[in-house]
This record gives C-alpha cells, structure tokens and sequence, in this order.
C-alpha cells in the first residue's frame, strides 16, 4: 500500500517494521474546528486518558502534547492478543495526536482508521534481552526528538494561524509534523512498547 496523499510517499510493505502517515487533507480545512481544537479536544484526551493510561501534557512530545506512561512491556507482548489492543491503543492515540496537530479536523474515532496509517510488523523474534537496555540505546533518540518535538511544537502554532486565516496546511510544514510523529511512534515501538529490536532510524521521512 503506498500513500500518495501522505507529506512523505510511504509503502507499508518495505522498511522499518513501524510505518506511519497521514493523509494530506486536499480540501479546506475548519477554521471554526482549527480555533477551538485545544478546547474540543478535552473529551477524547479525557477518554484516551482512561483507557490507556496516557496523559495530555503542556509541553511538547509524539508532536504536540500527548506522551506514553507505558503499562505493557516484557513478557505480555508476547500474548498475540494483547499485542493487537496495543496495536488500536497506540492507533487510537496516534489519530488524537494528529487531530491536536490540527493535520485533521474529523473528530479522532476510537476504531476508524480516518487519516492516520499506522502499521507494524508482527515480532515473530525478539531477543529476550535486550529489553534491559533498549531505553539505554534509545537515548541519542530522546535527545534529537526534544528539539524536534518543540520544532514540531511552534510548526502547529504557526500552522494554526496559516489555517485560520486560508484553510490549509502548508505541505511542507505537514511533513514535519508527519515525520516527528513517525519519529516519536518508532522510538515508542523500540524502546518502550518492545515491538521491534531494529533500532529505529534517525531520520523523518519513511
């Protein structure tokens, strides 16, 4: 599957095991929806809140505010069907971050994919190991990912003005946004979620 619409051109089938996009939106966007989108989205932070432990900050992270408090790692994933309610959580959440990027203006959907892909590769082998330190390897990424994410952070600010006053999201200023998530989902998948034992590339596009 390739996505032509999306700020980078994606194909799901070939790459790092965690592939992410977006739907670039060809239409104007709601500026009413764009004005208020930090009050509408309140409910549906409050719900992803509660089914998944994750919590809304007002700092910058997985590109403009929404962040993992991890309660599933280790052994659980290696339970089929835990993996997949992983799988639509981290899904779920990925669909509120871009709603809050303001990248779409539908109302994130607990199941409907909408604009967000996002796609992973089922470990069928993974070192027993390493796990212990992942999060230690991981660190070069924190670190380039805090200047990315507060880039990403004043993007959507500029963005919100851009919108309101013409309807659209710049292309550019899109798949910046697009790729410090896919950044930010990969690291999550490594270091955190323990789906993958490829080491995530230091890169924004596919």
């Amino acid at each position: 599957m390739t996505g032509a619409q999306t700020g980078y051109p994606v194909d799901f089938s070939v790459g790092y095991p965690v592939q992410f996009s977006v739907d670039y939106p060809d239409r104007s966007l709601s500026r009413l929806s764009t004005a208020f989108r930090i009050i509408l989205v309140i409910p549906i932070a409050i719900v992803l809140a509660a089914l998944t432990g994750y919590v809304v900050y007002s700092v910058p992270s997985q590109a403009y505010g929404i962040t993992y408090i991890p309660s599933l790692s280790g052994g659980v994933l290696f339970f089929a069907p835990l993996l997949m309610i992983l799988f639509r959580l981290q899904r779920f959440t990925n669909r509120v971050t871009v709603h809050l990027s303001l990248m779409d203006d539908r109302y994130p959907s607990t199941d409907d994919h909408q604009s967000v892909h996002l796609e992973y590769t089922y470990p069928d082998d993974l070192n027993r190991w390493l796990p212990l330190i992942k999060w230690l390897l991981a660190i070069p990424h924190y670190i380039v990912l805090f200047f990315l994410n507060l880039a990403s952070f004043f993007v959507v600010i500029a963005a919100w003005f851009i919108i309101l006053f013409t309807g659209g999201y710049p292309r550019g200023m899109f798949g910046f946004v697009e790729g410090v998530i896919r950044w930010n989902v990969r690291v999550t998948a490594y270091a955190l979620t323990l789906v993958t034992d490829r080491y995530p590339p230091f890169r924004l596009a596919p």
